[in-house]
Order: structure tokens, then C-alpha cells, then sequence
């Protein structure tokens, strides 16, 4: 399979991007106007939608990542990263497949409309997770597209995935938000330097390769800016899998924790990856255990 996006090399590449944003506009119709939404989504690379579950569903997430969270303290398991190798925990991975509340979620059509209009596809989970920022601890994530490490170290082809995020506390400027980069998925940024064996290990705590150089991402934030969708428990973001995202630490005294949901097109599952030797666990990114996720029919 041809390489569109080569990455992981010695020095950075920018690579114009050679996927649609969104791919339902290029079928049937490919001078067809977008909806509102999907405009938004097409050109900033993200979409914001506030508040979008109540609250009282928005608490039984919550509730089911808390006891998930209780559940992993103790926990050895591959699917649980804690900051430092051994402190409080960051992310649990796989959440869809270990909790029946996680599973029904990602099939809510709430999300699924949205997801499959984007895609122009039947879709399924690539990833789930949960990530948590505690209070006055919660690290950050650095700047990064996620489709540079799926590509390189997962084999996915094609720009043909989307993030969700449903946050599950309020999102405020001060908390260590999600902070993304308008435009920057029109852009693919290669990142310097050979992918290490058993990579996932170290960068699901703290990530060194598959970071774009600092240059690079000064230049798109001053041409582009940065923005930080901030709402109420509820709110969700999709973006596009190649959209230049990162968040700060929180020092403050309000917790953040987020519901991670990676949609794939079904036409766009894994191969071999690009820069690896090895694909990273299932838990990390599916390609043996697709589902594909059933459309609300019409």
C-alpha cells in the first residue's frame, strides 16, 4: 500500500492533505452545500457541541468512570496508564469493551448521525478510553495529531476517523481544557526520529516521538490560532483525527475527566503499520475485533 503520509523520518515534512474532511459531501452530490454543522466541522477541524447529554446522563458517565477509577487502583492490567509509570491514574483504555454503559454510548445515534455523515461510512470503535485530570495533579498532553501515531504505529491507511470527547465535568479555561488548532487538519506534520520498540509504554504517559517539531507548531498557532471549546458536563467535541490538539495540566481544585471515543471507517481498517515494527495492543487500536456499529434507520 502506498505511504500518502510518510512520517517518523529525519527531518519534519508538511504533506497537504489528500483525504476529505468530510466524505459525504464527495458522494452523490460533490457540489452539494454542507449543513452548518459539517461547514464548521470541514473548515475548523473540529466541532463543539454543548451540553449535548443532560445531566442526568451526563452523572451516570461520570459515575461509571469513578467506579472504574476505584476499580483500577489496585489493578495491573495493560488497559490502566498511570502518570510516572506508577502514580495516579491517567487513562483506562478499552472502556467500551469492559463496560456495558461505555458500549451503549458509542452506539448512540446522537453521535453515530454525525460520525457516519462525516465519514460517509459504516463505522466501528478504533479506540476508547477514559482520561482523567485530577485536581491540583492532572498532567498534560502535549501537542499532537493523533492520526500521526495511528498511521505510524497502528497501520491506519487514510485520514478517515474522528474523535469523540463528552466531557464529563465541566470544561473551564483554568482546568487544563482540550486546546485544539483551527485548520490544522488540512495539514499532515511528519515527526522526527525512528518509532522505539514497545513505543506505547512510555507515550501513553508522556509522549517524545510522534510530537510535531516546536517550530512547526508555533508558526500554525500564530497563522491558525488555538482554540479551547469550555462548557457544562455534557459537552462533546468531535474532530478530525489529524487535528492538531494538546492540553495544559490542571493545578486548579476542579477535576477534569473526559469519555474518549475513536470512530473508524469500516473501509479504512488497519494494515501493517507505516513506521513500526510491530502494531501496539488491541486494547490501544482494534483491528481484530471489529464491530461495526448499527446506523438509527430512517
Amino acid at each position: 500500500m502506498d505511504d500518502l503520509y510518510p512520517t517518523r523520518g529525519d527531518y519534519a515534512l508538511e504533506i497537504e492533505r489528500a483525504d476529505p474532511i468530510v466524505q459525504e459531501a464527495i458522494r452523490g452530490n460533490p457540489g452539494a452545500e454542507l449543513p452548518a454543522k459539517l461547514e464548521r466541522y470541514a473548515k475548523d477541524g473540529f466541532l463543539f457541541l454543548p451540553e449535548l447529554f443532560p445531566a442526568a446522563e451526563t452523572e451516570s458517565l461520570l459515575a461509571e468512570a469513578e467506579r472504574l477509577r476505584a476499580e483500577s487502583l489496585a489493578s495491573p492490567t495493560a488497559e490502566i496508564i498511570r502518570e510516572g509509570g506508577d502514580g495516579d491514574v491517567r487513562s483506562i483504555f478499552a472502556i467500551h469493551r469492559t463496560s456495558k454503559t461505555y458500549a451503549e454510548i458509542t452506539r448512540d445515534p446522537r453521535l453515530l448521525d454525525l460520525v457516519t455523515t462525516i465519514l460517509g461510512d459504516d463505522v466501528y470503535v478504533h479506540q476508547s478510553r477514559i482520561n482523567y485530570k485530577p485536581a491540583f495533579c492532572g498532567r498534560e498532553f502535549f501537542w499532537h495529531s493523533d492520526f500521526e501515531t495511528w498511521h505510524a504505529e497502528d497501520g491506519m491507511p487514510r485520514m478517515r476517523a474522528v474523535s469523540v470527547s463528552i466531557s464529563l465535568t465541566p470544561s473551564y479555561a483554568t482546568n487544563g481544557p482540550l486546546m485544539l488548532i483551527p485548520g490544522s487538519q488540512d495539514t499532515f506534520v511528519s515527526c522526527v526520529g525512528e518509532t522505539p520498540e514497545d513505543h506505547y509504554k512510555k507515550s501513553l504517559v508522556k509522549q517524545v516521538y510522534g510530537t510535531p517539531d516546536i517550530e512547526c507548531i508555533t508558526k500554525m498557532a500564530i497563522r491558525r490560532g488555538i482554540k479551547s471549546p469550555t462548557g457544562g458536563a455534557g459537552s462533546v467535541v468531535l474532530f478530525d483525527c489529524n487535528t492538531m490538539h494538546g492540553s495544559n495540566g490542571n493545578i486548579t481544585p476542579f477535576p477534569r475527566t473526559n469519555l474518549f471515543i475513536v470512530y473508524n471507517a469500516v473501509s479504512n481498517q488497519l494494515v501493517k503499520p507505516f513506521a513500526a515494527n510491530k502494531p501496539r495492543p488491541e486494547f490501544i487500536a482494534a483491528r481484530e475485533h471489529i464491530e461495526i456499529l448499527p446506523k438509527r434507520k430512517s
